[in-house]
């Protein structure tokens, strides 16, 4: 089984996105990169193009056409990732906000620490944001106060787009449920995993804000959050959440005994 792999969706991201491939290419351990274009037309899938001849193993792309959505894109790629066997699974944005090296401390939470989704999170030690207005600031840790008071969950960054979720958490979440596209995306994921008992981490990361190409923030996404986080909770009266089996544990001592007998019977 294949274990880790990045999913970043695009939309003219030609300024950001051989930058952002290099750097994930670069870490260690190794991570697969899956870029899903939304069709852009800057660019920024020929680019992916031209890199893949030189990550050829590694560097995948999934395009569609036109702007379907942050949600959709995720949605796509998760399908992807579950359809090609990977058991880490990890959502970033391409525009650098998201640190590429925070990767293998949110790998670290789910893969040595036990945690079933790894978040990288603005708040859980303070404010940790740079390049932001004020206002936006603001903006973002009260909605985080916001879905707290909604939803009942703990997590300090409910709206966080930088994550890792393991193949379990995806594989029970009804992907074709979700139903959101913008930053209520988010806090669906969060919501549906944790109202089916999944352990949520928090790592802290810093977040820096792009300081290239145009975000994607609108009026009509935050519009969604604001509404979308009531409308979770209500629906979620109505909905069975049944927890998924308990986790194997791995005994390294009988898999040791299983690849000796393996090799001796070769």
């Amino acid at each position: 089984m294949k274990d880790r792999i990045v999913i970043i969706p695009t939309y003219n991201e030609i300024e950001n996105i051989e930058a952002i491939i290099r750097k994930v290419m670069s870490l260690k351990p190794v991570f697969d990169l899956l870029i899903v274009d939304d069709g852009s037309p800057d660019g920024t899938g020929l680019k992916v193009k031209e890199l893949q001849l030189e990550f050829p193993e590694r560097l995948f792309l999934q395009e569609r056409k036109g702007k379907l959505g942050l949600g959709t894109a995720y949605i796509h790629g998760f399908k992807y990732a579950l359809k090609n066997g990977y058991e880490y699974i990890f959502e970033m944005d391409a525009d650098f906000s998201h640190n590429p090296d925070d990767l293998v401390k949110l790998y670290n939470a789910c893969a040595k620490d036990g945690a079933d989704m790894a978040v990288g999170s603005r708040y859980i030690k303070g404010v940790n944001v740079v390049n932001w207005p004020m206002g936006r600031v603001l903006m973002s840790y009260f909605a985080g106060y916001y879905v707290r008071f909604v939803t009942g969950m703990k997590i300090m960054d409910a709206t966080a787009g930088f994550k890792c979720y393991t193949r379990r958490v995806l594989e029970t979440i009804s992907l074709d449920s979700i139903k959101f596209v913008g930053y209520a995306f988010q806090v669906e994921m969060k919501f549906t995993a944790w109202k089916f008992g999944f352990k949520i981490e928090e790592v802290p990361i810093i977040f820096t804000d792009r300081t290239k190409g145009e975000s994607k923030m609108s009026i009509n996404i935050f519009q969604e959050a604001v509404i979308g986080v009531i409308q979770l909770k209500v629906n979620s009266f109505f909905r069975n959440y049944i927890p998924p089996a308990p986790k194997v544990q791995k005994n390294p001592e009988a898999e040791l005994e299983e690849e000796s007998f393996k090799a001796v019977n070769v």
